[in-house]
């Protein structure tokens, strides 16, 4: 018996299963061994070795007050960690970090908006917001003890002002690469002002926004830990920049080394954990992730 199916519905019943296809491998799980290969290994050789150069470079200086061993760094994570201190050095200044992003975010995102969409404010202050995007976070501290004085106030004064910019300025980059069909299309479906803001130009604005708000959680991680080391003041608490100063005011380099260890790890871990996920999700809804 003759098929019923004319060449088009045949053409289009192979076209969908190719489709189908595809959506299957996309969704493949990748295998543990290639994960290992290609995402744990590579850091842990890198790791390995940072320890062994550092290893070897410590008898070459053989001064404990300029280089300390990795063992004399341990010792001070270990003492630290039996005292019970080491996790609030780092609740200390992760607690303020996170805040003072989170109220940067809530500035940021409509001064963003607002700059990339009202010519005379762009005209206005986003030249302004290029260059405080450049100032160094430090340069904000000394004013900013002045003005406000030595507590959290003050610190959360140097974040916003250190992250503030990037997350604009990140914003306004993501709208100016919106293409205009986009926006046309939404104002013909009705989705004008607010609307149109909330459901075309922010959605359509997400990488940009989201390397803003990557970039600007480095800024104010930055930002924070030079106000912790420059405003040091019992009152404040002992967090992981006033560790580091701790360390420098007693000559005491393998304390300074946990800082800075300390430092880095938080900052890696913010970003594996929020940011480089958030990305990762954002490039692949729009087919942009390429996957090796």
């Amino acid at each position: 018996m003759a098929s019923t199916e004319t060449p088009v519905a045949q053409d289009a019943g192979s076209v969908e299963a190719g489709l189908d296809a595809l959506e299957t491998a996309a969704k493949a799980r990748t295998p543990v061994s290639h994960t290992f290969r290609n995402k744990v290994l590579p850091p842990i050789i890198a790791v390995g070795v940072v320890l062994v150069a550092w290893t070897l470079l410590v008898p070459v200086v053989d001064d404990p007050s300029k280089l300390p061993s990795p063992a004399a760094v341990y010792h001070a994570f270990e003492h630290d960690w039996l005292e019970g201190k080491l996790l609030g050095y780092i609740w200390t200044s992760v607690s303020r970090g996170l805040l003072g992003f989170a109220i940067a975010l809530c500035i940021g995102t409509p001064l963003g908006l607002l700059v990339a969409r009202v010519k005379f404010v762009r005209a206005a202050i986003g030249p302004v917001l290029s260059g405080l995007q450049s100032l160094p976070s430090v340069a904000w501290v000394p004013p900013a003890v002045v003005w406000l004085g030595l507590n959290n106030s003050m610190m959360y004064a140097v974040i916003l002002l250190g992250a503030v910019p990037s997350i604009a300025n990140g914003l306004v980059s993501g709208i100016d690469q919106v293409p205009p069909l986009y926006l046309r299309a939404g104002r013909t479906l009705g989705a004008t002002g607010l609307r149109g803001t909330w459901h075309i130009t922010l959605p359509a604005a997400l990488p940009g926004y989201v390397a803003g708000l990557k970039q600007g959680w480095a800024f104010s991680w930055r930002s924070l830990m030079a106000a912790e080391i420059i405003a040091n003041f019992p009152d404040l608490g002992v967090g992981l920049g006033q560790l580091l100063e701790n360390g420098r005011t007693a000559i005491d380099m393998a304390m300074v080394f946990e800082a800075i260890l300390l430092i880095l790890f938080v900052g890696i871990a913010i970003d594996l954990l929020i940011f480089s996920p958030l990305e990762r999700r954002v490039l692949r809804s729009r087919g942009l992730l390429v996957r090796n």
